[in-house]
């Protein structure tokens, strides 16, 4: 690839990332590459973004909704007793690990479970790291399909419903075809003690 190419698309994706972040902090919905599927995501901090995801998946707000941080010390700030266990399985994760902690703080209510908990994933991936790191907050991801409709492995298979509901398309990563899987979960009780919900 020529200097100039490379130029354009590093120009590119400082724009995606840039506008991103703007429809976000204004309260909007964003379609983006995570470092798992292809995501739905807002401000986790902000109620009325979270209500707005829920009735684009047309989903139930009893279901909690995954949040992307892009480091493990962040995670510190939304939950009050961080299990020691929890910084060795994040450090030493193979894959990407949704981890669900108990007594969650600082996000949206409604992005929260019934008992008050809340699933958290360090991303890795390059453009949503830097879309956390420059937001500045945390970034809601729950797979781009209608509640209930399988999950887009890739963006050629998230349905026109979800891109004409959404504020803003990334344009980074949509012409790859690889297959993505979700993540695994875990749930981390304050004690430490380990339920895993899915490998």
């Amino acid at each position: 690839m020529e200097k100039n190419e490379q130029a354009e698309l590093r120009k590119k994706y400082k724009e995606d990332i840039e506008k991103a972040c703007e429809v976000m902090f204004n309260g909007g919905i964003i379609l983006y590459p995570t470092d798992t599927i292809w995501g739905i995501g807002c401000d986790a901090t902000n109620p009325e973004a979270v209500k707005r995801v829920y009735e684009i998946k047309k989903r139930i707000d009893s279901k909690a909704l995954i949040t992307l941080v892009d480091s493990p010390a962040k995670v510190n700030a939304y939950v009050q007793d961080m299990p020691e266990i929890a910084w060795d399985l994040i450090e030493f994760a193979t894959k990407p690990l949704t981890i669900i902690y108990d007594k969650a703080r600082n996000l949206a209510e409604n992005l929260l479970a019934e008992d008050g908990s809340a699933g958290i994933r360090v991303t890795n991936e390059p453009f949503s790291k830097d879309l956390c790191m420059r937001f500045k907050k945390p970034i809601v991801s729950t797979s781009a399909n209608i509640s209930g409709e399988p999950s887009p492995q890739n963006f050629s298979e998230v349905s026109h419903e979800i891109i004409s509901a959404v504020d803003y398309v990334v344009k980074y990563r949509q012409d790859e075809k690889a297959k993505a899987a979700p993540s695994s979960i875990i749930k981390l009780g304050n004690k430490g003690e380990v339920k895993i919900i899915r490998q």
